[in-house]
């Protein structure tokens, strides 16, 4: 049965652009403030019509092919929400309002914008309507902390970005009485995050790495040297450690997302073996709000805190 988000009394929203982001980014805090019986709900932008196969037999769902990849993942999404326990996900506009807008890699190692994109892409998207969509839910949900990507969408993906601009500007809109009353009542969010990943423990898990001789995950990616898509410790504000049962459950949910994750390969079988020290401890970084009680290193231990 689907539980109606605004009947808890704490209630987290997280706005990401394609299915999986959301398992991999935040998997375990939302598995465990599911188990808590929080309010999780999640929105995704796009059904990531544009993703990588990396199932041999599900080849045809390419965009340049059937194109039926869209469909597919919204599937491995329900079965991800399913594995976390969260009852409530939905996408922006609704299903195939944003097209997945592509991407390549820039020689720097991030992403950029692909050289064309389909006039359905998100990150093509007006962002007053879009922001519009999200301003309905955040109106209806009503949640006391948001969750999204930072201003470079975490590695520079056009859609993390557009959905870092509209999940911002959304907030915003949302708390302003006048602005489009039939979107519903007025709704501050007391408190926003950006996902994070810390620096030192990217640096270590990247040394663990290449010890048990993977050099191919995270390819030329050097430990000691820059690693853009990690957060200086010092920008952190809160850390989630959800404990084994929600990182197993956030494994599960990364399984599901079969044409996305494969979980071969000496990454996987790392992680395996340090269980939740990499999967069930997850970062972030506060854009809104004040920092509440935190713990001897420093961080939050709850997106909660203070509230």
């Amino acid at each position: 049965m689907t539980v109606t988000p605004s009947t808890h009394d704490q209630r987290l929203l997280l706005v990401h652009a394609h299915p999986d982001d959301e398992s991999i980014g935040q998997g375990a805090t939302m598995a465990r403030y599911a188990a808590q019986g929080r309010g999780v709900t999640l929105v995704t932008c796009t059904a990531g019509e544009m993703g990588e196969i990396l199932v041999p037999e599900l080849e045809h769902l390419a965009a340049d092919r059937t194109d039926g990849l869209g469909e597919h993942r919204r599937g491995e999404l329900a079965d991800a929400m399913a594995e976390l326990g969260v009852t409530d996900h939905r996408f922006l506009g609704g299903f195939g309002r944003y097209r997945d807008s592509g991407m390549k890699w820039h020689a720097d190692g991030h992403a950029i914008a692909a050289d064309e994109t389909d006039e359905r892409a998100f990150a093509n998207a007006d962002l007053t309507e879009a922001a519009d969509h999200l301003v309905a839910v955040l109106r209806e949900v009503r949640p006391q902390v948001l969750v999204t990507y930072d201003q470079f969408g975490g590695y520079g993906h056009p859609d993390h970005i557009q959905a870092h601009r509209v999940a911002m500007y959304a907030s915003q809109l949302a708390a302003v009485p006048s602005y489009r009353r039939d979107l519903g009542e007025a709704h501050e969010v007391a408190k926003i995050y950006w996902g994070a990943m810390s620096q030192s423990r990217m640096r270590e898990g990247l040394r663990r790495l290449r010890a048990a001789g993977d050099t191919t995950t995270f390819e030329g990616m050097d430990p000691e040297g820059p690693i853009p898509m990690a957060s200086p410790d010092e920008d952190l504000a809160a850390v989630v450690d959800a404990g084994p049962e929600a990182a197993e459950a956030k494994m599960a949910a990364m399984r599901a997302h079969a044409t996305q994750i494969t979980v071969d390969g000496p990454f996987f079988a790392l992680s395996n073996n340090i269980g939740n020290e990499i999967w069930g401890v997850e970062h972030y970084r506060l854009a809104k709000g004040t920092q509440g009680p935190v713990g001897p290193d420093g961080l939050e231990t709850d997106l909660f805190a203070g509230l």
